[in-house]
């Protein structure tokens, strides 16, 4: 079997929810030993009381049996170890030293501050293994926000001017169906972790990554020339159209919607003749790329009266005949069945830990393919606490009588 590419790194995972777990779920993927350290005062991570559930009776919408467990948990808790340790506790500190000690990472979650208000920050871990690289995702980063400094995904996606890139002009906000803020940060948490990684074992001296949810947003945001458009009055907003390039955008077909993808002369070209108007490549409003970007909304009226009153198939059918790039709008419970998906393993089936596949789920996988390693979650998301035992007594040597006395005193 291939090894994978981090096998033998250990992760702290302090995180909670989704920016912090997605983070720690792809390096968990990519083969390193993930350890969800979580609270046994509130139930662990919040994840855990996310609706809906899944259990021994299938999916339902409220939490029926004891070991009926979130889906959202079932998703990001895949490939992990968990334990409790309530840090708080005067006594967890050493608890979580010991962890420290072991370990080439740790990740929190948390609002700017806390870290170093329960005194575990990076200069805490630094001076316990010098090599560790610790990584946080905030909503804004180490030196906090405005108001309170917390932050939700949709409070990010406002502030980062990403709700005003999509639909048309004089519509209201427009909120990203997917938690784009709360996804993207944690893309750049492990970019960042696995760079200090390397450095660390350059240098024998980790250090401390800061990831801010309202930065990862805006950064993509600036890779379009938003600036420039506003500067030239051409629109930002330009709902299902994009006028900036022509053909381009998605329109409705008789039975769905089709995403249409032709700015070049050959697209275009291959358009018009798909469309049965092979006139309109000498038309002068439409004959080269500056003329269609100038003639956009007509040329997308052509287009969608065009297609308005054929069968999807067809349409499709006929582009892909003239080899111009389109494709039908899926659903995403289509999506994420897709069978080339599916093959390499981008999305995967969803199992709970004791009852299997009690329901046709299925949850991101790792999208990386490596020719000489390989990706995989092998174990099924734990039990609050569920490696108490393997992790403080296998790892850290801790004794049962100890656990026992650490669990009485509620530090673990």
């Amino acid at each position: 079997m291939a090894e994978r590419p981090l096998a033998g790194r250990t992760v702290i995972d302090l995180t909670t929810a989704l920016s912090g777990p997605y983070a720690t779920l792809l390096l968990a993927g990519l083969g390193a030993r993930v350890i969800k350290v979580e609270n046994p005062l509130t139930g662990g991570d919040s994840s855990r009381n996310n609706a809906p559930y899944l259990g021994a009776g299938g999916l339902t919408p409220a939490r029926r049996e004891d070991d009926d467990m979130s889906v959202s948990m079932l998703l990001r808790g895949r490939g992990k170890q968990s334990v409790t340790l309530n840090l708080k506790h005067p006594k967890a500190r050493d608890v979580l030293a010991g962890l420290v000690r072991v370990s080439d990472i740790m990740i929190d979650n948390y609002s700017a501050g806390v870290m170093e208000r329960l005194g575990i920050g990076h200069d805490w871990a630094g001076a316990i293994n010098p090599r560790i690289v610790c990584t946080s995702i905030s909503g804004f980063g180490a030196q906090g926000g405005p108001g309170s400094g917390k932050a939700m995904d949709t409070i990010i996606q406002a502030l980062s001017g990403v709700m005003m890139t999509a639909g048309a002009p004089g519509e209201p906000p427009v909120r990203f169906g997917l938690p784009v803020g709360d996804l993207v940060a944690p893309l750049y948490a492990v970019i960042g972790t696995l760079a200090a990684v390397l450095r660390a074992d350059a240098t024998g001296r980790g250090q401390h990554v800061d990831v801010s949810m309202l930065g990862a947003l805006t950064s993509l945001v600036a890779c379009e020339p938003f600036d420039a458009y506003e500067k030239l009055g051409l629109p930002m907003r330009t709902g299902t159209t994009v006028p900036r390039l022509a053909p381009f955008g998605t329109f409705p077909a008789a039975d769905g919607w089709f995403a249409l993808c032709g700015p070049t002369d050959a697209f275009a070209r291959g358009l018009f003749a798909a469309m049965g108007r092979d006139d309109l490549a000498a038309d002068p409003r439409f004959a080269s790329r500056d003329a269609r970007v100038a003639n956009a909304g007509e040329l997308h009226e052509l287009v969608g009266s065009w297609a308005a009153d054929l069968p999807l198939a067809s349409v499709l059918g006929l582009l892909t005949r003239h080899g111009v790039p389109a494709a039908e709008v899926r659903e995403p419970g289509d999506a994420v069945r897709d069978p080339l998906v599916l093959e390499r393993e981008e999305v995967v089936p969803l199992a709970h830990p004791r009852h299997g596949r009690r329901a046709d789920l299925y949850g991101s996988g790792v999208p990386i393919r490596f020719s000489a390693s390989e990706t995989a979650f092998d174990r099924p998301a734990p039990g609050l606490g569920e490696h108490n035992t393997e992790v403080y007594g296998g790892l850290l040597g801790y004794s049962d009588d100890e656990l026992k006395a650490l669990a009485g005193e509620g530090v673990i």
